[in-house]
């Protein structure tokens, strides 16, 4: 019996061995192929979605030219037109801030909301800013746009008058100008970045220590869902932290209809990313639901994965309710936004808690909301 018992307690040890292991740097690692999940990110999901994004900038800066060159209602609509496009492709791309992108600080400069538009105004007027500047984020990228070219006045035939008036209108094409100028500049940098040195770097680092490319990329994954997504996109303006609605506080403001389709475009990127699926077509890799999968990681007596999306999938369906214009939505029926959120945050739970614990991933941020 005894001999019985050491034979199942050693084969018991070499089975744990097996499947996991200590690497040179302290962290636990298991046999899953990393590398092979960081190639089929990099190649698939982020270098494509990054390109698209950058051709989708070049585009929104020909709009802008035109519309500069030759200001009127017509050109006024397919400049709106190009930056939607650019805006929906962003949200593609945006939880990636890593690499070159956490270099420049790129998501802050592209994308923060409400933006200050009476800095905006200060700006025009004075000629004098610095877009580099970090104290600078609240007057430029998607929001300052969204302002200027659907809410620096009331109608089409005002917003031309705005940038076609004798005295300040120059004033107003060259802040236009610069901001788009210096979005794509950003842009450029970061595709640059990895196209040329940062892929290589990237899928090489697939040890699993707190630095390596698969831990860091999981926390962006998470801090993006938990605090852009879940947070910024419907618990801000729901009024979840402040204790009444914010009406103001969502992406999109002064176009009004497109704060949905802006969520749900992110809520799909996020979704597939979580499942490794190619930006550029329904093939899938390696992913994190591999990984899981890999791992044969159950909750409840289902797998993981499997559990995960599901609630993606029932946070969308939530979502279908919801007006195209958030700001709308939290001043006629906030219950609905809240009902969103609740479903996003249970998946803040599978991500955050069950799954890095099956993946031995060590949340890298600080968790300020209480959750």
């Amino acid at each position: 019996m005894r001999k019985y018992l050491f034979l199942s307690a050693f084969v018991l040890a070499l089975f744990v061995v097996a499947c996991s292991s200590s690497d040179d740097e302290g962290g636990t690692v298991d046999n899953f192929d990393r590398e092979a999940m960081l190639e089929n990110i990099a190649d698939n999901i982020i270098v494509p979605a990054y390109q698209n994004f950058s051709s989708d900038m070049t585009a929104l800066k020909t709009a802008t030219s035109d519309f500069v060159t030759t200001t009127d209602e017509a050109n006024l609509v397919s400049l709106r037109e190009a930056w939607l496009t650019a805006y929906t492709s962003w949200q593609s791309v945006s939880m990636y801030e890593i690499g070159m992108a956490e270099a420049i600080s790129f998501r802050n400069f592209m994308n923060v909301y409400p933006v200050n538009t009476a800095n905006i105004e200060s700006n025009i007027s004075s000629g004098s800013y610095d877009l580099s500047s970090i104290s600078q984020q609240d007057e430029q990228g998607f929001g300052a746009l969204d302002y200027l070219i659907n809410g620096v006045s009331d109608s089409d035939t005002n917003i031309v008058g705005v940038f076609t008036d004798a005295t300040a209108g120059a004033d107003y094409k060259e802040y236009l100008t610069n901001l788009v100028n210096r979005m794509d500049a950003l842009t450029s940098q970061v595709v640059t970045d990895w196209t040329a040195n940062y892929r290589d770097t990237f899928v090489n680092n697939s040890g699993s220590s707190a630095t390596s490319s698969v831990d860091r990329i999981v926390n962006d994954f998470i801090f993006h869902y938990e605090k852009h997504l879940r947070a910024g996109k419907v618990g801000i303006p729901a009024g979840v932290f402040s204790g009444s609605p914010l009406e103001d506080r969502v992406e999109g403001f002064y176009k009004g209809d497109i704060s949905k389709m802006l969520f749900n475009a992110n809520l799909d990127a996020l979704q597939d990313f979580f499942n490794g699926e190619h930006f550029t077509s329904s093939t899938t890799g390696q992913s994190l639901k591999t990984y899981l999968d890999f791992l044969n990681s159950i909750k409840d007596g289902e797998d993981l994965s499997t559990l995960i999306n599901n609630q993606f999938n029932v946070a969308r369906t939530t979502a279908t309710n919801l007006n195209n214009d958030f700001s709308e939505q939290v001043r006629t029926n906030n219950s609905l936004m809240l009902n969103t959120y609740d479903e996003l945050q249970k998946n803040v739970v599978l991500i955050k808690v069950d799954m890095l614990q099956a993946i031995s991933v060590n949340v890298d941020f600080v968790d300020a909301d209480g959750d």
